[in-house]
């Protein structure tokens, strides 16, 4: 199996994978490619209905999923009493606690066998995995499997370009049969002219702006990767920009909080640029919490960097007057995904046999289809159907 998430806009029954479709077959091993919650949000409901099964990620993200998915009893929790879910939550912290004890860390770029000492690795038609550098967030990795002289790689979510702190991807360019590519940009078409630098100094430049007006910047972010990303850029504002190089107050959530630990943990062990960079201590955000946020005033001159969860619970009261809001709204494109234009320039450079297409919305999907069967007429181009077989 690679990865098990929770859909992200859906809850209870509705947000889970189709592990009923597989519940007669043997599951030998899991393979985690990150720890964001749409990829890892209910292994420990994979490994209950899947006992003899391994479980395989890197360290890095090991330690990431330990602290989201118990983030994540916390939440159903909550939604149990909030949204009258009665499944939630589909697990606990004790379950949480007995299954990160299973699970196998790996480094990237070692080859292993899926069955251990029962199938050695020298054996032909022995299945083994591979990690590769994803560049997407902290532990993030495609998975190259070989069996019986075949292979197939899976993207998982991956970025081709270097970010603030995450380096670019390095994925196999070796013969690969069988390419699973995700495809989340697909209907993003790349600006004319974009770099991330420019779009770094256009952030910093609304920063000014907002300051100069007497105004404080709302960033909506996820916990884990986006807010690294950007608590680095406000780092380097301080330290390049004029206007900006003040001790500007930052506020972040307790979960991102706990998301910097690890970034700050791992520096110097991860591919990352800012290596010697430790966000919590340099940058030195101040921690919300969701009883903290709703008491802490918006003053003039403050960030505040805030995953959409504690922006949107009970923020506007339905029974009172509508209120009006005096604001700026700016969009800027730090995404963690390759461009759907990396995405083509990556298939057609391992022109696959066939390519299965997944993790995107559907116009983003019927993009890179009608690409590929365009640009890779001798490559079987799949979009698969949930519960449907696929032979590959």
């Amino acid at each position: 199996m690679l990865d098990c998430g929770m859909h992200p806009k859906n809850t209870g029954e509705d947000a889970l994978p189709h592990l009923k479709a597989i519940a007669f077959r043997a599951i030998d091993a899991i393979l985690i490619s990150h720890a964001h919650q749409d990829h890892i949000g209910t292994l420990p409901l994979a490994m209950r209905r899947f006992p003899g099964a391994r479980v395989f990620m890197t360290e890095a993200t090991a330690d990431i999923s330990s602290v989201l998915l118990h983030n994540s009893v916390n939440v159903m929790t909550r939604q149990r009493e909030e949204i009258g879910e009665g499944s939630y939550p589909l697990f606990t912290h004790r379950e949480t606690d007995r299954a990160s004890e299973r699970w196998r860390w790996c480094p990237v770029r070692q080859r292993i066998s899926i069955a251990g000492e029962r199938a050695p690795q020298r054996e032909r038609n022995a299945l083994t995995f591979e990690f590769f550098e994803a560049g997407h967030v902290l532990g993030s990795t495609g998975i190259l499997l070989r069996a019986g002289g075949e292979t197939v790689f899976y993207t998982g979510d991956v970025n081709f370009d270097d970010q603030t702190i995450m380096e670019a991807a390095i994925f196999p360019e070796e013969k690969i049969d069988v390419l699973v590519m995700e495809c989340t940009r697909g209907d993003h078409a790349k600006s004319v002219g974009w770099t991330r630098a420019g779009e770094e100094r256009r952030l910093a430049e609304a920063l000014e702006d907002a300051f100069a007006r007497g105004g404080c910047v709302l960033v909506p972010v996820f916990a884990l990767g986006k807010t690294q990303e950007i608590l680095a850029m406000l780092y380097k504002f301080r330290r390049e920009s004029r206007k900006l190089s003040g001790e500007f107050p930052i506020y972040i959530g307790g979960l991102s909080s706990k998301m910097t630990d690890i970034y700050d943990r791992r520096a110097r062990m991860a591919r990352r640029q800012l290596p010697r960079l430790q966000l919590m201590r340099e940058v030195a955000p101040f921690i919300l919490n969701d009883e903290t946020v709703r008491d802490a005033p918006l003053r003039a001159g403050r960030v505040y960097v805030l995953s959409s969860g504690m922006m949107i619970p009970k923020t506007l009261d339905p029974d009172k007057p509508p209120q009006p809001i005096r604001c700026n709204i700016e969009q800027f494109q730090f995404s963690a995904h390759a461009t759907r234009e990396t995405l083509i320039e990556y298939a057609k450079k391992l022109s696959p046999r066939k390519i299965v297409l997944v993790h995107g919305d559907p116009s983003a999907v019927e993009w890179m289809r009608a690409q590929l069967a365009a640009q890779l007429p001798g490559t079987e181009v799949i979009v698969p159907a949930p519960g449907v077989e696929v032979e590959l």
